[in-house]
Parts: structure tokens; C-alpha cells; sequence
């Protein structure tokens, strides 16, 4: 099985990105269900319930792994790319949204890494996918991606995707940084991750940013984003004519008085 972890990759574009996997015979890649973009004649395809890594304890291991998948707000199945030819093939997997791809070498990490739960593309057959609860009550009811992160654990690849420009850093220990709770990416198990109050509520009101920010505490690796999809749908909605809620300042208190003045409501 030490051969479904090593796989060969490409990644192609700049903003709308996709990378294409190289898979030996018989080796296998597992995908979000409709990320496929195309894929070379041998390779074949099988929806499973879950992750995949569950398939050896039998039905009720694959329910309980699609049981988690549910949780985090994801599909029930996911899409295995197995190539059954003789020669190497090839199959590619497409980027949801404007940003990069990033990918995660699980064995480097330690063998685990947390990621926001809409983060995942795709990985070698055999990584396994999970559910991290934050530690603290506060970070899950602040934290605006609410208390469930992604789990990746193995030895092998895994590949995530992230808007906009991507942003990693190695923290030292007890080194902090705090960031806009849906810039976060993904980072090592060994980072403490918090929810911490803004402190000054007309600088929340008024700017824009919310109450409430993470912080990121070393030792470990930490990913951030430069554009969250939150951030990037509520820019649409609120530019949208069937809103009537275009305007400046749409993240604050004043973009709403900038609309009563402006005579928009």
C-alpha cells in the first residue's frame, strides 16, 4: 500500500487553478465529488462512501466515515480515480473558486494537519479525512467557521485549496499572530488556535472587521488566505443589482447609512 501514497503532480494556471495527477497502474486518488476536470482512458472511477480509508473495516466504518464528512457540511461521497491500465495515466481536478492549491506533504507534518473544512480537493488514495472540534467553546462560537475543522491524517499527499494569494509561516514557539478568523487555511495540530475578543467595539462597528479575531500560537506551520469565499460571496451579494445593496462599505455600519443617505432604501 506504501506505492497509493506516492504520487506525481502538476499544477497548472495562476488564479483559477488545476493540477493534474500522474497515477502509476493501479494507483488511486480520492476526490471531492465534481472535482474531476478530465482524466486519461484507463483511469477508472467509483463512488465510495467517505474517504476511502475506510473501506477495509467493512459497511459500518464507511458509514461512520461518511458520517463525518456530513458534519463538516460535505457530501456523503467522495469519487476514487484508480488507474487500471498498463501505462501511467493521468487525471486533473479543478479549483472551486479564484486562488492557489496547496499541497500538503502529511509526513512532513508530522502525519496530520487541520484545514477549514471547505478546504480539501483531493488527495493519494489512503489519506484520511476527519473531524477536529476546537478546544475552546469561545473559538467555536467566534470563529465564524464554527466548531468543526478538517482532519487530514497519513503519510502521503494532500492537496488544498485557498483564495486568493497564499500566505504560510513557521511559528516559533510561543510566537502569536492574530488573523481575521476566515483568512485561516489549515495548520499543524502543535498550533494553538483561539478566538480573542477585538477590545474596542467602535473599531469592530466601524471598520468593519467584527468583533472577534483568531490567534495563532507556535510552535508549527500555519496557511492563511488572502480572499475566504465568505468574503468573496458577500462582495458579489452585495455588488449585486437584485440586492440593491451596492455600494462603499459594505462591511461596516456605514455602508448601511451610506445606502439610507444615498436614497438606496
Amino acid at each position: 500500500m506504501a506505492g497509493m501514497y506516492e504520487i506525481d503532480y502538476k499544477i497548472f494556471g495562476d488564479d483559477m487553478q488545476f493540477i493534474e495527477i500522474e497515477l502509476d497502474p493501479m494507483e488511486a486518488a480520492v476526490a471531492e465529488a465534481g472535482a474531476m476536470m478530465y482524466m486519461d482512458d484507463g483511469i477508472e472511477m467509483e463512488t465510495i462512501f467517505g474517504d476511502g480509508s475506510q473501506q477495509t473495516t467493512g459497511f459500518l466504518g464507511s458509514l461512520m466515515g461518511a458520517g463525518k464528512r456530513v458534519l463538516m457540511g460535505e457530501s456523503l461521497f467522495m469519487t476514487v480515480f484508480q488507474n487500471r491500465a498498463e501505462g501511467k495515466k493521468r487525471v486533473a481536478f479543478g479549483a472551486p473558486y479564484p486562488g492557489k492549491i496547496i499541497p500538503i506533504n502529511l509526513a512532513e507534518m508530522g502525519g496530520e494537519f487541520l484545514a477549514q473544512k471547505d478546504a480539501f480537493l483531493c488527495a493519494a488514495k489512503g489519506v484520511s479525512l476527519g473531524i477536529a472540534f476546537t478546544k475552546k467553546f469561545g473559538a467555536g462560537l467566534f470563529g465564524g467557521e464554527g466548531f468543526i475543522l478538517e482532519r487530514l491524517q497519513g503519510d502521503g499527499l494532500a492537496f488544498i485549496h485557498a483564495g486568493g494569494a497564499i500566505y504560510w509561516r513557521d511559528l516559533e514557539p510561543g510566537e502569536l499572530i492574530r488573523v481575521d478568523t476566515g483568512c485561516i487555511v489549515g495548520f499543524q495540530p502543535c498550533v494553538d488556535y483561539d478566538i480573542q475578543y477585538i477590545g474596542k467595539v467602535k473599531s469592530a462597528l466601524f471598520g468593519g472587521e467584527g468583533l472577534f479575531f483568531a490567534t495563532l500560537r507556535g510552535p508549527g506551520r500555519i496557511f492563511l488566505q488572502s480572499l475566504p469565499l465568505s468574503r468573496l460571496a458577500g462582495r458579489i451579494t452585495a455588488a449585486s443589482p437584485q440586492t440593491g445593496h451596492g455600494g462603499r462599505e459594505e462591511g461596516s455600519v456605514l455602508g448601511g447609512l451610506g445606502r439610507l443617505i444615498g436614497g438606496d432604501q
